[in-house]
């Protein structure tokens, strides 16, 4: 009897265990895609969203399915080569962040996502429009509707308290007040946007840190219309305005604010940085540490641990107490510049660590540099729970952090790190829920979306506070827009012919009679796009669409002519003109021919002799070209009107 009992226990116990595998196994209906990557309008330099794995009992997992679980394609029926640069990150913890890098804009980009050939969630997720690549210059002229695409919040506590310090501000009499009392001792840059375009004049050293300040603005106008603003942008680590607020100090910008400065505090330029070059040329940002957060908490070391330079005094006395205890503190210098190396007291130098592998570790320590330690958000994106020194110096984030809710507080003097560490060790719960929760708050407030809400909002803030006209003062040069002459963008916002038919449409007395689209390569692929659009809603909507050098294949493969030909077959009866060079690499006599012996709608072409794709011709002046493309234009549209 005991025997047939044992048996029934064990074929239970192996009944119970194949449900909950069969449970645990990933549901590709349950689980959750969410994120800014699927939003058109929410354009950064590498778009991102999330995956989180659920069940088939709508449990959602909480450690890692594996990551090659899913499989993530973006496309576009526009172009079947697109240029995107997609990664997928495991976050261990049951979810996955997938970003995504556009070298090209594409229009109506298709996302799937995939788990073993099945689609997840609601899957294809369609971008509709144009979708913009981190190079096309097409800022969204109302700033209100920026904001709210990019779902930014209506304030930010930082802003609202540094600002609070000026009533108002001068322009004119800050140019000579902080040149005169800052440009001889300190570098500084001198900035001013007028028209959404960029101006600077350099004063002092450090002109490298300018680099990533100019490309940060140029990326922000790209994407949005820049209120017409004046400042100076301090380049040194120190913040510089030392008067009380009773002594009217002046309107200075620096990377970091201190208790006993009024300096008005940016996100700082490691941070800017990565944001502009994730999935470029760093390796260290604020996605791919959540995709390198080491084992899971259990399987960490339980020590505190650190590396770093001898940039502060209170480096120096940690790894002194690293070396007495050893147990419970790994903390050693990497390099040697401000004090004298004893190594009786600090040890020998070590090898630099990837900073991936702190995470081995459950306890981060930050402690300040020359000033606020610039790692503070990455230490956060991990999930290791972090001790932050208690400082004077702040960060653009530093206001909104909890202390023994987002990371675990000790002295300036390292007096009580100790007993903080063994606290950590004695109630491991409790510190997993605050490297948890400090963790979500990195991957919530500083993310490449939240950072440029708040420089945006920083430079609307404080033009409302000019009670003059800001100037391109003497000796300010233009900060000029990349061009990106491989993969330029067609942006209708900056089309003034399309936002003036736009706004007649609206009064019935001035509708216009006749509608012509028209582009110039990608520009004319979009064109026939938007020419499709239009008339699904309404057949006669457009008389005509021009292409101008149509981009019907890939240089060196004629085969891409197909899939790019497809929005013009889907043309049912609007006339289409060509206008294309006989030496145009990218749209070939024979393949053009072809496409529109089969094309539904009425075509021509106009050949220019010897043109290239941008309509240059060897031996001929532009003004001649244009005259002979523009005369061919004037007759078709008086023909089609």
């Amino acid at each position: 009897m005991l025997r047939k009992l044992l048996l029934l226990l064990m074929l239970c116990i192996i009944f119970m265990t194949r449900r909950s595998k069969a449970a645990a196994a990933p549901s590709a209906s349950h689980t959750l895609i969410w994120g800014p990557g699927l939003e058109t309008n929410i354009f950064l330099p590498a778009r991102f969203f999330f995956i989180q794995t659920v069940d088939s009992t709508g449990r959602n997992f909480t450690t890692s399915p594996g990551e090659k679980t899913f499989e993530v394609k973006i496309t576009s029926p526009t172009d079947p080569y697109a240029r995107i640069w997609i990664q997928i990150l495991d976050r261990n913890d049951g979810s996955f962040l997938v970003r995504y890098r556009m070298y090209a804009s594409y229009t109506d980009l298709h996302v799937q996502i995939l788990l073993k050939d099945k689609l997840v969630g609601k899957s294809p997720y369609v971008l509709k429009g144009a979708v913009y690549h981190e190079s096309c210059d097409c800022p969204e002229p109302s700033g209100a509707l920026w904001e709210k695409n990019m779902h930014c919040p209506a304030s930010f506590s930082q802003i609202e308290s540094d600002l609070s310090v000026f009533p108002s501000v001068d322009p004119d009499h800050n140019t000579h007040e902080i040149l005169n009392r800052f440009g001889k001792r300190h570098s500084l840059c001198h900035y001013t946007i007028k028209n959404n375009q960029v101006y600077i004049k350099t004063h002092g050293e450090h002109v490298g840190f300018r680099i990533f300040m100019d490309a940060f603005l140029l990326s922000l106008t790209r994407k949005v219309k820049v209120p017409d603003i004046e400042f100076f942008v301090n380049l040194g680590d120190w913040p510089l305005e030392k008067r009380r607020v009773s002594e009217k100090p002046s309107p200075v910008f620096s990377w970091c604010g201190s208790n006993d400065t009024q300096d008005i505090v940016m996100p700082t330029y490691d941070l800017t940085e990565s944001v502009l070059e994730t999935m470029g040329r760093v390796s260290l940002d604020m996605m791919s540490v959540q995709g390198h957060t080491g084992p899971v908490w259990e399987q960490k070391i339980s020590k505190a641990f650190w590396r770093g330079r001898d940039s502060r005094k209170e480096r120096l006395e940690l790894v002194k107490l690293a070396r007495a205890n050893p147990d419970m503190l790994d903390a050693a210098l990497t390099n040697f510049f401000f004090f004298k190396h004893d190594e009786s007291l600090y040890g020998p130098l070590v090898k630099h660590v990837s900073f991936f592998d702190f995470f081995k570790y459950k306890y981060q320590i930050n402690v300040d540099g020359t000033v606020a330690a610039y790692r503070l958000p990455y230490l956060l994106a991990g999930d290791s729970a972090v001790f932050k020194h208690d400082s004077i110096y702040y960060e653009h984030f530093y206001k909104q952090l909890q202390p023994w809710v987002h990371y675990i507080p000790f002295k300036a003097d390292l007096s009580d790190l100790l007993e903080k560490i063994q606290w950590a060790r004695d109630h491991d719960e409790e510190a997993k829920q605050i490297a948890q929760a400090g963790q979500q708050f990195a991957r919530t407030h500083l993310m490449g979306d939240s950072i440029f809400c708040y420089y945006f909002k920083l430079f609307q803030k404080y033009a409302e506070l000019q009670v003059t006209e800001p100037k391109v003062r003497d000796g300010m040069e233009l900060v000029e827009q990349p061009k990106d002459e491989l993969f330029p963008c067609y942006c209708a916002r900056k089309k003034v012919a399309y936002v003036f038919l736009e706004y007649l449409k609206t009064h019935e007395r001035y509708a216009p009679n006749s509608l012509f689209l028209g582009g110039r390569s990608m520009g004319a692929r979009t064109a026939v796009a938007v020419c499709n659009r239009m008339c699904d809603r309404q057949k006669d909507a457009v008389q005509g669409v021009l292409c101008l050098s149509f981009p019907l294949n890939v240089p060196g493969k004629p085969q891409t002519f197909v899939e790019r030909s497809h929005g013009l077959h889907a043309l049912s009866q609007t006339s289409v003109l060509f206008v294309s060079g006989t030496a145009d690499n990218m749209c070939q006599q024979n393949l053009l021919q072809n496409v529109m012996l089969v094309m539904k709608s009425p075509s021509a072409v106009h050949w220019v002799k010897d043109a290239n794709h941008g309509l240059a011709v060897r031996g001929r002046t532009e003004e001649s070209v244009l005259e002979e493309v523009n005369s061919q234009i004037i007759a078709w549209v008086l023909q089609h009107k």
